[in-house]
């Protein structure tokens, strides 16, 4: 798998955001704080001085990029890597646009633009639908995927266990975007993440142990 030309593209995104940071700070006062932290209500409940809460999510962007790129050298899988392309492509992408929501919602009101509260929960969501889309395309690997050590070493057992898992992660991007949008309050909405997450990620867990203890996997 080839990742200079993502990699390239991804940390000219973080230049651009560590580019937007100082600038923006620059308009503000210097005393001035920002929000770094939002409740399940999309509401700010933690502030940092306007610079680092610019400069937090263009270095996680950074971070990010450089970890994606490093993990098509360090699979052993390497001859399945391929098969894994668009799992990784696409959890990279959302993630980087998850980062650029992040920075907008912190910084665009220094430009009088205001960014709906619940912007970042609607990131969140979308991102996990995108992964959810691309996770049956995905094949055994050690750092991409669903990776149950019964999966790992079946690719039948890998194949039925993310179809699951990425219906169930999509399902739970959808409760996560319709929740955020409701007027419900920040109990609920938090319920639902933590239900909606803790399911997709335990239950394809338990489904790949069933089908190995079953020796159902190719029949699923």
């Amino acid at each position: 798998m080839n990742v200079k030309r993502p990699l390239f593209a991804s940390l000219a995104v973080a230049a651009a955001m560590v580019i937007f940071a100082f600038v923006t700070a620059a308009r503000l006062p210097a005393d001035a704080v920002l929000p770094t932290h939002w409740n399940a209500r999309g509401e700010p409940d933690a502030f940092s001085p306007a610079l680092w809460a610019l400069l937090f999510p263009a270095m996680l962007a950074a971070g990010t990029s450089l970890g994606f790129a490093l993990i098509p050298r360090i699979e052993p899988l390497q001859e399945k890597l391929e098969g894994s392309a668009p799992l990784l492509r696409a959890s990279w992408i959302g993630i980087m646009l998850l980062f650029l929501i992040i920075q907008g919602t912190i910084g665009l009101p220094a430009y009088g633009i205001e960014v709906p509260v619940n912007a970042i929960m609607i990131g969140v969501g979308l991102m996990l639908v995108m992964l959810g889309n691309a996770l049956p395309k995905s094949r055994p690997g050690f750092f991409v995927g669903i990776r149950t050590p019964w999966a790992i070493l079946d690719a039948d057992n890998w194949i039925a266990t993310h179809r699951l898992g990425g219906k169930l992660m999509m399902l739970a991007g959808l409760a996560i975007i319709i929740a955020s949008v409701l007027p419900l309050s920040p109990q609920t909405i938090g319920i639902i993440v933590l239900v909606s997450v803790f399911s997709a990620a335990l239950i394809p867990f338990g489904y790949s142990w069933w089908l190995w203890q079953s020796g159902k996997a190719g029949k699923a």
